[in-house]
C-alpha cells in the first residue's frame, strides 16, 4: 500500500496493508498499519464501523494483526478516518495490489485459492 497526498497537498490517513493485496484475505495473516498526523501516536481502530475495544491507557494496536473479516478504517488526530479497507475471508478471490491505480496503468491481477 501506500500513502498518497490528498488533493489539496495535505497528508491524509491512509491504511498500509501487508501482504499488499485487496481484497485482503484473512489466510494471508494480514497487518495493518495506520498511517497519518506523524505528531501523534495515537490511534483508534473501527471494523465494520465501530470501534475496537482497547483500553484507555493504552494506545490502539499499530500495526493491527487481523483475525476477522469486515471493513476497517482508523482514525489519527489532525488527519482523520482512513479510507476503508475489506478483509475478505473467501476463495477463489480476485485481487489487485493495495497502491493507488492511474488509467493507463499496467497491474497484475491475482486469482487465488
Amino acid at each position: 500500500g501506500c500513502c498518497p497526498l490528498s488533493p489539496a497537498g495535505a497528508q491524509s490517513t491512509q491504511i498500509l496493508v501487508e501482504p499488499p493485496w485487496t481484497p485482503a484475505v484473512l489466510w494471508d495473516r494480514v497487518t495493518l498499519t495506520c498511517q497519518g498526523s506523524v505528531t501523534s501516536r495515537a490511534t483508534t481502530w473501527y471494523k465494520d464501523g465501530v470501534q475496537l475495544v482497547q483500553r484507555w491507557w493504552l494506545e490502539g494496536p499499530n500495526p493491527l494483526l487481523i483475525s476477522e473479516s469486515g471493513t476497517y478504517t482508523c482514525d489519527r488526530p489532525g488527519t482523520g478516518r482512513s479510507p476503508p479497507v475489506h478483509v475478505v475471508n473467501a476463495t477463489p478471490v480476485l485481487q489487485v495490489p493495495a497502491r493507488a491505480l492511474l488509467e493507463g496503468d499496467s497491474v497484475t491481477l491475482r486469482c487465488r485459492v
